[in-house]
């Protein structure tokens, strides 16, 4: 008989059993990053943070499926910003939090939501939603979210969509995609001659300032390039009157055990350290996560956070180029404004009436900023046509998650 259990901590479920369910070497979902979540005590403890992995076991006892799921107290680190429903809930009376999450922690990039055993065939989610809505139930949480489910899980939940009650809400983000381009030269060739010359100047000014920028990679990540990284993490904060998330020990353990599928940018003059950018990578794309500088320099965040990025791209053959959420300063720089999505249930019917015809207001709203976005990028018209009809990486469509129409 087919059974669930709830899986307070990672360290109980088995390694293996945990990274032969997770497809493309996805890093934010990897054993080894859960674990130094947990580990650095970024989750759990009096986090808001405490993780109840739900897993699925067939007949045999063997894992069949894993939802990553999470115990939130409150709505940080989720990039998907729900404030006013929780402000809602306490003005009439009830508890918003707990609420639980299925996301990858602390981080706003698409990808798989669930785990699952068989990854040729159809993601399991109608007997994950079943179990979801059981548990969310059973421990008297306000609802559930499920914040940027790939294309494949976002599919399989939209057919669930009418018969499950889910409501799903839109975002807009900017991310690059590579076009076969040989060169970084050669992807600016697709550019307006104005816009063109604008990227060059922005990287050329850098260059006369004799700023080096450098990139390290696997046993490169030192301690101590982990202790200039952080220093500038924590400073971008602190501008803000904030402290990051994250602390010196999850990036530590990060180094020491995912550090195959970590790149960080690095930036200098006369050698003494400027400026740190930290990127995560898969077999396709670039995941650009955190930033920070010593001294601030005109020009430098994007020449570490977008050009670098984009030339570790085109060095590695990845497709695809996700930077992070907001930022337009992106258009210009020919990154292509995608749409992303996030999906809801509340226990509550009224409030999850009126947050169904909330999400009714704002997502032609969005699908307009994300239209008219796309009127700003520097393409030069019609430049694509002169790529290959065999390029592999397609230009995007204008919604993302490579959908046509939003389910």
């Amino acid at each position: 008989m087919a059974t669930f259990q709830v899986i307070s901590q990672i360290a109980d479920i088995p390694a293996n059993d945990w990274q032969a369910l997770l497809p493309g070497r996805y890093p934010f979902l990897h054993y080894a990053f859960l674990q130094a979540l947990e580990d650095s005590r970024c989750m759990g403890d009096d986090s808001g943070w405490q993780p109840e992995y739900l897993l699925h076991q067939d007949h045999n006892g063997q894992t069949d499926w894993i939802l990553p799921l999470f115990r939130k107290q409150h709505s940080y680190g989720e990039y998907v910003f729900d404030w006013s429903w929780a402000d809602a809930y306490q003005r009439h009376g009830f508890r918003y939090y707990p609420k639980l999450l299925c996301a990858a922690p602390f981080t706003p990039a698409t990808g798989p939501r669930l785990l699952y055993r068989h990854h040729d065939s159809a993601p399991p989610w109608k007997s994950a939603i079943q179990a979801l809505q059981h548990h969310t139930r059973d421990q008297e949480m306000s609802g559930w979210h499920l914040n940027f489910p790939n294309a494949s899980d976002l599919a399989e939940l939209a057919t669930l969509n009418e018969s499950q009650g889910l409501l799903i809400r839109r975002a807009c983000q900017f991310h690059w995609f590579n076009r076969q381009y040989s060169s970084f030269d050669h992807f600016l060739s697709f550019f307006t001659s104005r816009k063109r010359k604008s990227v060059r100047k922005e990287r050329q000014r850098l260059s006369d300032m004799n700023i080096q920028l450098c990139r390290l990679t696997g046993e490169q990540l030192t301690p101590a390039a982990i202790k200039r990284f952080y220093r500038c993490y924590q400073l971008t904060y602190r501008k803000r009157g904030q402290q990051g998330y994250l602390n010196n020990a999850f990036f530590l353990q990060l180094a020491a055990t995912m550090n195959q599928q970590m790149m960080l940018v690095e930036a200098s003059h006369d050698g003494q350290h400027l400026a740190s950018a930290l990127y995560f990578f898969d077999d396709h794309t670039l995941y650009g996560r955190y930033w920070g500088c010593v001294k601030e320099i005109d020009g430098l965040h994007f020449e570490a956070c977008y050009y670098q990025g984009i030339e570790f791209c085109l060095e590695q053959g990845l497709d695809h180029f996700d930077p992070g959420t907001q930022g337009e300063h992106k258009i210009s720089r020919g990154f292509e404004p995608v749409i992303t999505s996030s999906l809801h249930q509340l226990q509550h019917p009224d409030f999850q009436a009126a947050v169904a015809n909330f999400i009714d207001q704002e997502t032609p709203q969005i699908l307009a900023y994300q239209q008219q976005a796309t009127t700003l990028l520097p393409f030069r018209e019609n430049a694509f046509d002169e790529l290959p009809t065999t390029s592999h990486t397609s230009p995007p469509s204008p919604l993302s998650d490579n959908e046509q129409t939003p389910p």
